[in-house]
């Protein structure tokens, strides 16, 4: 079977030529395909284990006779047998010239695939933006621009609870606590509100300060005290406002707003069909699902006093969007504290026998602690977003200083605002998103380390080089490679892959780690390869133009903008 034309598409190639004499689908061999630790081992590998109970021959005898059967090619240009495994070598000068000649748009695709609506940050009204809804928010900034740099079309959305109970709360708060207060627009001022709620309704033995706060509730719902209404809808809009000026420092954007509102009356509305149908039953006067049998508990969809709760919205929710936006798939990315009710919600719509079920995918992110513990919005014990912003950018300013003690002042500010985003987009998307983070500034700002401001300063590093050679030829002529030149050239090769797997996990880590891994290469490659004024200048500024491209890239997965210099 002959290799198809594009070079970038080795992996597939090598899988159609395993599968002309094994009897595994293409696609399980695609799987199977490795990268070896080593380049003495090739640029992919086989691994035969799988073939040994099919063939009943040892993986070391398999690889050989597969090695054997194999035929090299213009493009493969070596097949061996290593132990239990078949390496392919591909043909390094080939690999260098294909190298040298991406563009701005390298790894993107353009064919378009599917309309994928991505839901995140749901960063709720009248409470305060703090770091957990950083991780939430880069996750779902970087899932959404990976989907879309592979050819889909892709929806953001963001959910934010702005009526409820948490709403009744700050409202009941202010009404009856803090009235003479000005309003204002001051995250420190609106958590401060809802976390004395909080601290007053749990002092409150006889209950009788939550029955307010429930009949607040019950009007906001009704809407019958326009008082109240212009209360809510004032402070809803201070909080919207705060929010927004923060995704535009983060470099989010959002397609549609869904709030909690719109989705009250069909929640309610659903909630009675699944009575009728006997999904639902009243128990202690409000309307649940018992999911006991599960293992899932009791999910609760309307209180005793007939008002509806988030999870009833949810169903609402996830109708909405299918029907309204004709979508493909809906993505979630939420935190893990929500992983019940979200295992609740899954388990309702199957029940409803809802149609898009298996076109819904939760991606659960854990939480962000410091190294004295985990935060809560409740209690006050988190870190807001304001203050994080202000003590970090301080923290940026004093290390470009350091460098360029008589920077401009407008400059010092840009520059470290850019850092600070990529020192926390970096550590938050680096971790795989079921792994706590524990943020230690020193480690997230380190220049020298597995960091967005490393990152940012590689970049830099190759955008200096470039404009000090002023032009790059278009084509060059080279002969024999170095270590260091071949490791970079298979790294930028890989990109393509990276971005897929990436894709297809919904995991931006696996573009984080690679980023870093590409950026210690090619400070490798720096360090041991001198560029201008050498007799293979003009391969190696192709070079370091390939690198700039493919760095600048995968830093825009992961929501970061690059820097020409540092």
């Amino acid at each position: 079977m002959p290799l198809k034309n594009d070079f970038f598409d080795i992996k597939e190639n090598i899988a159609s030529l395993l599968s002309e004499h094994i009897s595994l689908e293409k696609g399980e061999i695609k799987n199977l395909i490795e990268v070896p630790p080593s380049q003495d081992f090739g640029d992919y590998a086989f691994p035969c284990f799988i073939l040994s109970k099919i063939l009943k021959k040892s993986p070391k005898e398999i690889a050989e006779i597969l090695a054997s059967k194999i035929k090299s090619s213009k493009n493969i240009e070596k097949i061996e047998a290593k132990g239990p495994y078949v390496n392919f070598f591909i043909n390094r000068k080939l690999m260098a010239e294909e190298i040298l000649k991406i563009n701005e748009n390298y790894g993107r695709k353009k064919k378009k695939k599917e309309k994928i609506m991505v839901e995140f940050s749901q960063a709720n009204t009248h409470k305060a933006f703090h770091i957990g809804h950083l991780r939430g928010t880069s996750l779902g900034e970087s899932i959404a621009r990976i989907l879309e740099f592979l050819g889909n079309k892709v929806i953001r959305v963001n959910y934010q609870g702005d009526t409820g109970m948490h709403v009744a709360k700050w409202l009941w708060c202010y009404l009856k606590y803090h009235k003479k207060e000005k309003l204002k627009e001051d995250e420190r001022w609106i958590a401060n509100i809802y976390v004395d709620a909080v601290r007053r309704l749990e002092n409150d033995k006889t209950e009788k300060l939550q029955k307010e706060v429930e009949e607040i509730n019950r009007k906001l719902e009704k809407k019958e005290d326009k008082e109240l209404n212009k209360l809510w809808e004032c402070t809803r809009k201070i909080s919207l406002k705060m929010f927004e000026r923060i995704y535009k420092e983060l470099d989010t954007k959002f397609d549609k707003y869904f709030f909690e509102r719109e989705v009250e009356k069909r929640g309610k509305e659903i909630a009675k069909e699944l009575l009728k149908k006997k999904i639902a039953k009243i128990s202690e006067g409000a309307e649940i699902v018992d999911l006991k049998k599960f293992g899932l508990g009791v999910w609760i969809l309307l209180r005793k006093d007939g008002t509806v709760l988030y999870s009833a919205k949810d169903l609402a929710l996830a109708e909405k969007k299918f029907t309204d936006f004709k979508i493909d798939k809906s993505i979630y990315v939420v935190g893990a504290a929500q992983k019940l009710h979200f295992e609740q919600l899954m388990k309702t719509l199957e029940i409803m026998k809802f149609k898009n079920l298996k076109n819904i995918k939760i991606i659960h992110f854990q939480e962000v602690r410091f190294p004295h513990g985990k935060m809560s919005s409740r209690t006050g014990e988190n870190i807001l977003y304001s203050d994080f912003k202000s003590e970090l950018i301080d923290y940026a300013k004093q290390e470009i200083k350091k460098r360029h003690p008589n920077i401009f002042k407008p400059i010092l500010e840009k520059r470290a605002l850019d850092i600070f985003i990529s020192a926390i987009k970096y550590s938050m998307l680096k971790q795989d998103p079921n792994k706590n983070i524990i943020f230690i500034k020193e480690e997230a700002f380190n220049f020298e380390g597995n960091t967005g401001p490393y990152l940012l300063y590689s970049y830099a590093r190759a955008s200096s080089i470039l404009k000090k050679a002023k032009k790059v030829k278009k084509k060059v002529k080279f002969s024999k490679l170095t270590n260091q030149e071949i490791a970079l050239i298979k790294k930028i090769f890989l990109f393509p892959e990276i971005v897929e797997k990436a894709g297809q996990s919904l995991n931006p880590s696996l573009i984080a780690n690679y980023s870093h891994e590409l950026a210690q290469l090619f400070n490798e490659f720096y360090h041991s390869c001198r560029v201008i004024g050498e007799k293979s200048e003009e391969f190696r500024l192709k070079l370091v133009d390939a690198f700039r491209i493919c760095i600048k890239n995968a830093l825009y997965l992961l929501g970061i903008k690059v820097l020409e210099e540092m």
